[in-house]
């Protein structure tokens, strides 16, 4: 009999001890709670993973040359063989050749309006390297501010509501509102974190092409400026 009322008061106990619901935590739940600022950062993303994609393809082909190259075309214009010297420039997707390529054009003007004409090329060049790295960095610094700012109107908005609750307040009006806050803070600094790694990585590989193309204008000028008797 006392067995029986000890299981009867073990199960009064249980019912009356609410069943905690067990709470998940997900990225989708997450972005979903950060509103319509984690849509613009999404955009943001994608955008920044585009151009890191496109420019990242773009110097990778820019440096995919021949390392005998500037050998060959010292060969064949030492022989004389100027079209077949721009033909091999024509060959290769490369600032590097397209350089070199105008040089050899201007061959048999003076060497002056050859280097001019070379350096506006490589100005030319650097600029289509560097073309979508503005935004690149625009993102980088301005993806954390909006997240930043929705992270001001989502503490706005909980410290509205707990006013509008009068004696009612409960701590789930606060807590809440700082969740749904902070998750644009988390998707900014994500967004912003990985343009500037992004940025940053391009830059230095820019910057190591541009100086392999002054190596090599370097190199060819060295070339017409070698004795007359040996270009043709």
């Amino acid at each position: 009999m006392l067995l029986n009322l000890l299981q009867i008061d073990t199960t009064l106990m249980e019912q009356a001890v609410p069943q905690q619901q067990e709470m998940t935590f997900s990225l989708l739940d997450m972005a979903a709670k950060g509103g319509w600022l984690m849509l613009v950062l999404l955009l943001l993303s994608i955008i920044a993973i585009y151009i890191f994609g496109n420019k990242w393809w773009m110097i990778y082909k820019a440096g995919k040359i021949d390392k005998n190259f500037m050998k060959e075309i010292h060969s064949l214009i030492h022989d004389g063989k100027i079209k077949a010297a721009i033909d091999l420039c024509q060959r290769y997707d490369s600032p590097i050749a397209r350089l070199i390529e105008k040089g050899i054009e201007r061959i048999g003007r003076p060497l002056q309006d050859i280097q001019t004409a070379v350096e506006n090329m490589g100005n030319v060049e650097v600029a289509r390297l560097e073309k979508g790295l503005p935004m690149l960095a625009t993102i980088a610094g301005g993806a954390p501010m909006i997240g930043f700012l929705g992270t001001v109107m989502g503490m706005v908005q909980a410290f509205f509501n707990m006013s509008q609750a009068g004696n009612n307040i409960d701590i789930t009006l606060l807590s809440g509102g700082i969740y749904t806050a902070m998750v644009t803070t988390v998707g900014g600094l994500v967004v912003g974190i990985i343009a500037y790694f992004g940025y940053n990585y391009l830059t230095s590989q820019i910057s190591d092409l541009v100086f392999r193309m002054e190596n090599t204008t370097i190199d060819f000028m060295d070339l017409l400026h070698e004795p007359a008797e040996d270009v043709k």
